[in-house]
Order: C-alpha cells, then sequence, then structure tokens
C-alpha cells in the first residue's frame, strides 16, 4: 500500500437559539420549532449538530448579544464538546460576530450567513450561482472592518489620509463594490432573458403554476408526482433553489408548465430577498399559485404566514400584484403522516394530497381544472368557409364548446384566456360576434 487515506473529521457544531419572551403566556413549542429549524439548516450543510439550546434573553446586549453569564456558559461548552463553528440563529451584528468569536475561541455564524452559506453549496444553475455570490457581497461588505482591525493603530497623518488599515478596507470596498456591480448587470441580463422565454411560453401559450411553500413542505416531491421528473427532492431543508419547469398535461387534456421554486423560510435575509428576486419573478407571472403547506408540521400555521407575508412584501415591491390570493390554492400535503386525506380537516379552496403516495392528486388535477375554466371567457366566432386557419387555431388553444355549420360558414363557441382573444383578434380581427 502506497500510503494511507485520511478521512477529513466532521465539523463539529453548537446550535444556540437567543429568545425573547414576549410575555407571559410565552409558547415554549415556538421556540422549539424554531430551534429544531436551526438544527435542521445547520445539518443541510453537512455539520455535525453536537450540542443544541435555546437561552433566554433578558435584554439584547450590544457587545455579545447574549448576557456574559451565558458567553461564560457556552464558551466552557464550546471547549468541552470540540466545537468548531458555533450557529446564532439571531441576526448578528459585525461587532457582535467578532466579540463572541473572541470569547468562543471558534467560529460563529449567525442566521444570514448560515442561510447563505446554504444557498452557496445548493445553487447550480448560473442564475442560482449569481444570485448567491451578490447576497455574500452584499453581507461581507458590512463585515469588512473585521478583516482589517488590527490594522488600524497605525493610522497617522493629519486626518485626511488614512493608515494601511483604511487604505486597504477602501480598496477592497472598491472592489467589491466593481463587483456586486457586475453581478447585477449580469442578473440583469438574466432577468431580460428570463422575460423573452415567458414571452415565449404566452406565444404557446399554456398556463403557469408555480409550486411556493415553506422549506421542505414537499414541494420537489409533488413536482416529481405532477410532472414524472427526477427533480432533486429529499427531506432536507433548502433541497431546490434554483426553479424548475416542466409541461404537465391534466387529465382533461388542458396543457400547463409547472414551475418549483426555492421554499420560503421565516426572517428571511433583506440580502438574499433581493438577490434572489429573479426566482421569485416566476411567481408573479404565474397564472395559478400552489401553495405548498406541511400539514404535520407543528408550526404548519406559522409557516403559512412567514409564506403570505413574503409574497405581500412582494405586492410592495411592485412584483407581484395584489389579486395573487385570488388565484392560489393551498395544497396541504404529507396527508398519510395523518392517516390520509379524510383525516385532514377541510379547509376552504384548499386540497389535502400525499406526494408520496399520490393520493389526493386526482382531486389537485381536477381543482386546477376548474380554476382554470373559471378563468376563461366564452365567447362566438363566426368563421367563413376559407377561415380553415382560425378554426385550427381556436381548436389548439382554446377548448371549442359548439360548432354550428351554416351555408356560409361556421359559429364557433370557445373558451379562451384573455390573452389568446387578443392574440386571435390582432391575427383574425372581426370574427367575434356578440350572441
Amino acid at each position: 500500500m502506497s500510503g494511507f487515506e485520511t478521512k477529513k473529521a466532521a465539523t463539529r457544531a453548537a446550535v444556540i437559539l437567543p429568545w425573547e419572551k414576549t410575555g407571559p403566556q410565552e409558547d415554549v413549542r415556538a421556540a422549539d420549532a424554531r430551534l429544531e429549524e436551526a438544527v435542521g439548516l445547520t445539518a443541510s450543510i453537512g455539520l455535525v449538530v453536537v450540542r443544541q439550546a435555546t437561552l433566554l434573553l433578558r435584554a439584547r446586549r450590544p457587545a455579545t448579544l447574549l448576557g456574559s453569564g451565558q458567553v461564560e456558559q457556552l464558551a466552557e461548552a464550546v471547549e468541552e464538546d470540540k466545537v468548531d463553528v458555533v450557529i446564532i440563529d439571531a441576526r448578528l451584528s459585525p461587532g457582535q460576530q467578532r466579540n463572541l468569536e473572541k470569547a468562543l475561541n471558534c467560529k460563529v455564524l449567525d442566521r444570514t450567513g448560515l442561510i447563505l452559506d446554504i444557498f452557496g453549496a445548493r445553487a447550480a444553475t448560473r442564475e442560482g450561482v449569481l444570485q448567491v455570490e451578490l447576497a455574500h457581497l452584499e453581507y461581507q461588505r458590512s463585515r469588512l472592518v473585521r478583516l482589517w482591525t488590527h490594522l488600524e493603530r497605525q493610522r497617522g497623518g493629519f486626518g485626511f489620509l488614512g493608515g494601511p488599515g483604511e487604505t486597504q478596507m477602501e480598496a477592497d470596498r472598491r472592489m467589491l463594490a466593481e463587483r456586486i456591480g457586475k453581478i447585477k448587470k449580469e442578473l440583469e441580463q438574466v432577468r431580460r432573458t428570463r422575460g423573452l422565454h415567458r414571452d415565449a411560453r404566452k406565444r404557446v401559450p399554456f398556463p403557469i403554476v408555480a409550486l411556493v411553500g415553506y422549506t421542505n413542505a414537499g414541494k420537489s416531491t409533488l413536482f416529481n408526482a405532477l410532472t414524472g421528473a427526477s427533480v432533486h427532492a429529499q427531506d432536507q431543508l433548502f433541497a431546490t433553489l434554483d426553479p424548475t419547469m416542466r409541461g404537465v398535461r391534466l387529465p382533461s387534456g388542458r396543457n400547463i408548465i409547472l414551475s418549483d421554486t426555492v421554499g420560503f423560510i421565516s426572517e428571511l435575509p433583506t440580502e438574499l430577498i433581493a438577490a434572489f428576486r429573479a426566482t421569485l419573478e416566476e411567481v408573479s407571472q404565474a397564472d395559478v399559485i400552489l401553495h405548498v403547506r406541511d400539514i404535520v408540521h407543528p408550526d404548519s400555521a406559522a409557516q403559512r404566514a412567514d409564506v403570505l407575508n413574503v409574497l405581500d412584501g412582494m405586492v410592495r415591491d411592485g412584483m407581484l400584484d395584489a389579486q395573487w390570493p385570488e388565484r392560489t390554492i393551498e395544497v396541504l400535503n404529507k396527508a398519510d403522516l395523518l392517516g390520509g386525506i379524510e383525516a385532514v380537516p377541510k379547509r376552504e379552496n384548499a386540497i389535502a394530497i400525499s406526494a408520496i403516495t399520490g393520493e389526493g392528486i386526482p382531486d389537485l388535477f381536477e381543482a386546477l381544472d376548474q380554476f382554470l375554466t373559471r378563468t376563461m371567457l366564452t365567447m362566438t366566432a363566426r368563421l367563413s368557409l376559407t377561415d380553415g386557419a382560425a378554426l385550427a387555431w381556436l381548436y389548439e388553444h382554446g377548448e371549442v364548446i359548439e360548432r354550428l355549420d351554416h351555408e356560409d360558414g361556421m359559429d364557433i363557441q370557445v373558451r379562451l384566456f384573455a390573452a389568446d382573444r387578443e392574440r386571435f383578434e390582432i391575427h383574425y380581427p372581426d370574427r367575434f360576434i356578440d350572441v
């Protein structure tokens, strides 16, 4: 044997949830669910969680967020458990992160940094890589001071000339700004290209159905069940980062385009909301939104609220129209864990399913068909005997309800989407009649 194979030791992590008690009837289950989520996020990038704890905050300390006694106890635990990285499930300022790293003598990541690392590990397409890099750069720009504080003591001169530390930091800021500007331009090009793709789909055109929901709600599993595709799906948070689209033929014969998107999460960092705007734009273009929920999760209602808050935020940013709730169907997933769809409490405009077993999916298809039918316009076109191309167009893009032939041609009663009616009238004007 020419040598020994060595396996890199797993990175050991401690997950800490700083929890502020907001009232005497504080729901402990909410803290437990939040800690469990943070542990899941940490494990999803290959870290081994050797310690997890919720620390009650009596007051937010400007220097370390945590109290001095809590920091001392945590430092002892880090040394005892040989922890390599401590995950603080909260937003830390650059100063707090630096002070905690000194006190704990190990790397510290806050919630934003953790989610950014997860996105960095998952992104695969050019768009996803650009979005992640932009988010990382925006996040690191506020933390540049951490890299150069050891040079600040060398500052001299008359005050208008900085020392080496300031010079290096300014140089790094300029490089960061230049790179951020370049990435934003590249992302704009990506969005323009996606816009062209959307325009091409409108020319097809098929309705767009977007899957949205909290991370790990089962969107990718449902996507695979509906399309027969093999999109990456596993019991892992943030398993999907890049939007995936596939054509689906409903049992009625109607074609749709199904889009799988990245999962939402509570307190999504602002850097990520901006960086992943192109991904969220797929939702803004959807004719139907399927809000997939993990109905067995103890915090299912809170997760639902988080998703709705993100969508409402898109409305405020002008990325989504305010009527999106009217074209949303809730999909109550994982019914198999409750004993089947009959065990799921009935909700208006909601369909219980199991993406794993397939139970309830026919009901979902039927709901989609009914929704699409409601949004179509019913009208009558009067065609002459020479209007063969127009007749073929109506059969291809609409749903012909009735055809009445007469000596000069025919009357075709048809259902069309509003966009299709406009397109038909451009190519074949003056064919629609009032009946």
